[in-house]
């Protein structure tokens, strides 16, 4: 028998339990992609003349680089700097949440070692999520296409920015077969493939931002940061100008090289082991593990601590930005003074830059919170719940760690500004309360999202994740960030937590939108609290 026999069986097992999941993705980002295309081909159709100068902007300001490339005055450079990046982390998440699934979940819920006690293979299970997740990037990058060539763009440069995007994907399908080797637990897994995520970001923004720019200002040539990140491969196909086909090889040899690395490791491990030994328990607990908070934060303090270092990495870059931000001139202005809300351009700068890192800091309230619903599927609340820890009492302790890992990341990333900034500006001690006041006021909208999250979970268990994330995505796209500039309704705008967020320290903190979403977040939250006190647990079958 062969390492790999029963794999075809266990990839049509993978596709039967990921027959919702999977299409919930690819679909989300298609119809995502083909919507914004098409609002970008209707609003320039009308004003063409403005294509040229909004894509200098673009390119002339090292913090919009941040976002991605636009790589010529095209509707289609133009869409993909506005979305190509966000549609590419999403393709590596679910690329590592499949891979995650179908291996390592797989052998912490014995899963695989029923599957092993058949005519299966030491490698079939990992071969099968391997082939499922590069199945359903492949099915992505043409629907991505599709979706552009649809609404009006040229076809070759549609594929081309179909399979940038989806290519993403592919090369943290075999991070993830790695990292679900390394960790012994489903969430470490996912933990270390997520901050590679992260490096991968913040080296394809480097790269981007140290750049140099033609005499033109209509393209970028980045710098070497980029050309070491799975991000900047797929930027550096240059969809709509060059479009490249060869920087794709760098995504798939990267795969080839990491699956098998994976294959190795997973014959020098026993099932249901990671190669990095779990340590040993302190032979008397802390006390404070006696408490649910204290037990909630020891479980999470690693996956806080990747997320500080993360946001403390951006705080220095974008500091130090600070100071070329000042010389900016002509229409590249307009855009700080659209997201940051303000015509003074540092302030601006500033307002948005915090509010980039507010819904950054949501998306990790909302990883912390969905460990609710994991903790009652995999069936370790009920045990919990056998002591005198009550319903209530659980909730409050991941609300509580919630809110202070929340508060703790913002004012990481503020202080990280002020350590590149503040010399730079020359006055760092104004500049460190300017911050540290934009960076609290974000906090209501994140409880928002947090409260959001806890009403799914407990009204919902079985579809909360979902609904959880396209939420985040959601307040996101109708936030501040993108909202304006797709031309979006008011009333869709108001709909998202961070459009109510003063755009301090642009303009001065007014009380009353902060005091309405404090308010949001006490109704979803008391919803919540009623939903779990009055119906059963959704345990394990």
């Amino acid at each position: 028998m062969s390492g790999f026999t029963g794999t075809t069986r266990l990839v049509r097992l993978a596709l039967r339990r990921d027959r919702f999941t999977l299409p919930a993705w690819i679909l989300g980002m298609t119809f995502f992609l083909a919507a914004t295309t098409a609002m970008f081909e209707n609003n320039y159709a009308e004003h063409p003349e403005l294509l040229m100068p909004d894509t200098q902007v673009v390119i002339e300001n090292p913090g919009m680089r941040v976002l991605g490339l636009v790589t010529g005055p095209t509707i289609g450079g133009y869409t993909l700097h506005r979305d190509a990046l966000t549609l590419a982390a999403l393709a590596a998440l679910m690329s590592v949440f499949a891979v995650v699934r179908h291996t390592r979940q797989a052998e912490e819920l014995g899963r695989e070692e029923m599957l092993g006690a058949g005519v299966v293979g030491r490698y079939a299970s990992l071969g099968a999520a391997v082939i499922v997740a590069l199945a359903a990037n492949v099915v992505l990058a043409g629907l991505l296409g599709l979706a552009m060539f649809a609404t009006g763009q040229p076809l070759t440069g549609s594929l081309v920015a179909g399979t940038s995007i989806a290519l993403v994907g592919v090369a943290f399908t075999g991070v993830a077969a790695v990292t679900s080797q390394l960790a012994s637990t489903t969430r470490g897994a996912t933990g270390l493939a997520g901050a590679a995520l992260g490096v991968s970001f913040l080296l394809a923004a480097l790269g981007n931002m140290l750049g140099a720019v033609d005499s033109a200002a209509l393209r970028v040539t980045s710098a070497w940061p980029a050309w070491s990140s799975p991000i900047g491969w797929g930027q550096q196909m240059r969809p709509f100008a060059d479009d490249l086909w060869w920087p794709a090889g760098l995504s798939l040899l990267a795969l080839g090289l990491l699956s098998w690395v994976a294959v190795v490791l997973v014959g020098r491990r026993d099932v249901g082991r990671g190669m990095w030994p779990e340590r040993r328990g302190a032979a008397h607990a802390r006390s404070s593990l006696l408490s649910p908070t204290g037990l909630v934060f020891r479980l999470q303090r690693g996956a806080l601590l990747g997320w500080g270092v993360g946001l403390v990495g951006f705080g220095l870059v974008f500091g130090a930005l600070s100071e070329q931000i000042t010389g900016t001139e002509g229409e590249a202005t307009e855009w700080y003074a659209t997201f940051g809300g303000d015509a003074d351009l540092l302030g601006a700068y500033w307002a948005s830059m915090m509010q980039m890192a507010g819904m950054a800091v949501a998306a990790y309230v909302v990883t912390l919170l969905l460990r609710l619903h994991h903790d009652e599927a995999q069936g370790t609340l009920e045990p919990v719940l056998g002591t005198a820890v009550s319903r209530v009492r659980w909730l409050a302790a991941y609300a509580v760690n919630a809110l202070v890992g929340a508060t703790l990341l913002i004012l990481l990333f503020a202080g990280a500004m002020v350590v590149t900034g503040g010399p730079a500006l020359g006055h760092p001690a104004s500049l460190l309360r300017d911050l540290v006041g934009a960076a609290l006021v974000q906090l209501p909208a994140i409880a928002v999202l947090g409260a959001a999250v806890l009403a799914l979970v407990t009204l919902w268990p079985r579809w909360s994740v979902g609904l959880s994330w396209a939420l985040v995505v959601s307040a996101i796209f109708l936030g501040p960030m993108f909202g304006p500039s797709l031309g979006l309704s008011t009333w869709l705008l108001d709909l998202s937590p961070f459009t109510h967020v003063p755009n301090a320290p642009a303009v001065a903190i007014s009380l009353a939108p902060v005091l309405g979403l404090l308010a949001a977040c006490a109704l979803l939250a008391s919803a919540g609290v009623v939903a779990m006190r009055r119906r059963n647990l959704a345990l394990p079958a």
